[in-house]
């Protein structure tokens, strides 16, 4: 099997600092993961059809010891979006997820929160990875009411028994958010971004080292201390510079002024809700001005919440249409994990650990892409009797699509002029998990 030569184009630049035998390697390891009922190493090999092509350690060592960077690639990934980056400013979103494990010995895994498994009323622990992902944030022309979540840089997060397990200074989840952002954002300093992330990386290790180009967009605790800027220091005063000026009202309290009523369409919904916002300091980081706004929903039961950026020049409305864009990453784990296999992966030691992984999203990341640029040409909407109101296409979609593309390429390359019997080709579909 071999990969369609769009696709296999967009593939060999982001493998452009591999040396060609590893570059080989990679491209039989992306082949077969798209075909692979199971993403393990020998099992890609087997779904490529190159099994006796290489001794197959040499595929393990692609992962456990081959001289490449992760960062590069997804850097590469990112420089494959300027076309559909739009505008002066690029957006990013930053989260974390869970990779469940097994295995005492493999590098990295711990205990951490299973947000699937867990509830209100009791918090449920798994073994595994969590990784921290930085993706960029796209609106494409195939699917202009919707944004994507491309993910480029990740970092393994590992708690203080792993760390303490393995000899490594300890890092949180936000700290491992700051180092990929510095990445970027040095990598393209003439460049403007705006980070999306939830509450979990919205306090002051994050807001208070944000690179100089680049803003941010986050929830805020409805009790958060709130100042005024230090009042200006007059000449001949003795002592210290004051950081804050005079205390102002929580943004639970901000709800008590007057605010304005809205219509919201976020998140599929039409809500209408009170604002309140303000610019204001917050007393974690004294030394950022930010704009806060403070939603109150005035219908469908959704709690009081708040959010602030450090753009001030935005609209109470920009903020929050800019915040719901986060929701896009959620949808990547997802597509990550159901169709890419992100968790399957069986490496245990360090290198192969921190490389493995993340490729199953980079994937996702380079079949969005291509499908804006070509496949949405190959993709026919014929949704199920049941599934009438389907207007766009979903990621297995934009995966079936490919892996039909791919087929049909291999059979032509045999077959020449000559055509397979559609009922043959269905059935090759069919065997490949891409319907016709």
């Amino acid at each position: 099997m071999s990969l369609v030569a769009p696709f296999a184009d967009l593939v060999q630049y982001i493998g452009l600092g591999m040396t060609v035998p590893t570059f080989q390697s990679f491209l039989t390891i992306v082949t077969g993961w798209l075909f692979a009922p199971h993403r393990t190493v020998t099992a890609m090999l087997v779904a490529a059809g190159a099994v006796g092509s290489k001794h197959h350690s040499a595929f393990h060592r692609l992962f456990a010891a081959a001289r490449w960077s992760l960062d590069v690639l997804g850097l590469h990934v990112f420089d494959l979006v300027a076309p559909w980056r739009g505008g002066d400013v690029v957006e990013l979103s930053a989260d974390d997820t869970l990779a469940r494990k097994r295995g005492l010995k493999v590098f990295g895994a711990g205990m951490h929160h299973d947000s699937m498994r867990s509830s209100r009323q009791q918090a449920v622990l798994t073994w595994g990875h969590s990784w921290v992902v930085l993706s960029v944030i796209v609106r494409l022309p195939f699917c202009p009411n919707r944004v994507f979540s491309l993910p480029i840089l990740f970092r393994l997060y590992l708690n203080h028994k792993a760390s303490e397990k393995w000899r490594l200074a300890y890092r949180t989840r936000p700290e491992l958010a700051v180092q990929m952002l510095h990445t970027l954002c040095r990598r393209y300093p003439s460049q403007r971004f705006h980070l999306v992330a939830d509450s979990a990386y919205g306090g002051q290790t994050v807001l208070g080292v944000l690179p100089l180009n680049c803003d941010m967009t986050s929830r805020m605790p409805l009790n958060a201390r709130l100042c005024e800027p230090p009042p200006e220091r007059r000449p001949g005063t003795n002592g210290r510079p004051r950081k804050r000026g005079a205390r102002l009202p929580s943004p639970e309290q901000m709800l008590e002024r007057r605010g304005r009523r809205v219509a919201l369409d976020l998140y599929g919904r039409h809500d209408p809700v009170r604002l309140v916002d303000a610019e204001v300091r917050w007393h974690n980081v004294p030394g950022r001005p930010l704009k806060v706004v403070v939603v109150e929903p005035l219908r469908g039961g959704r709690p009081v919440q708040a959010f602030y950026t450090t753009c001030q020049e935005c609209t109470a409305e920009q903020v929050l249409t800019r915040y719901a864009h986060r929701w896009s990453i959620e949808e990547a784990f997802q597509g990550s994990k159901t169709h890419l296999g992100f968790e399957q992966p069986q490496g245990w030691k360090r290198r192969a650990v921190e490389r493995t992984a993340p490729i199953a999203m980079l994937l996702y990341s380079l079949i969005i892409l291509w499908f804006a640029r070509d496949g949405h040409r190959a993709y026919h909407l014929s949704p199920p009797r049941w599934y009438r109101a389907k207007a766009t296409p979903s990621f297995a979609d934009m995966l079936a699509t490919l892996k039909r593309e791919c087929i049909e390429a291999e059979v032509s390359k045999h077959l020449g002029k000559q055509r397979l019997p559609q009922n043959l080709l269905n059935a090759l579909f069919s065997a490949a998990h891409c319907p016709p």
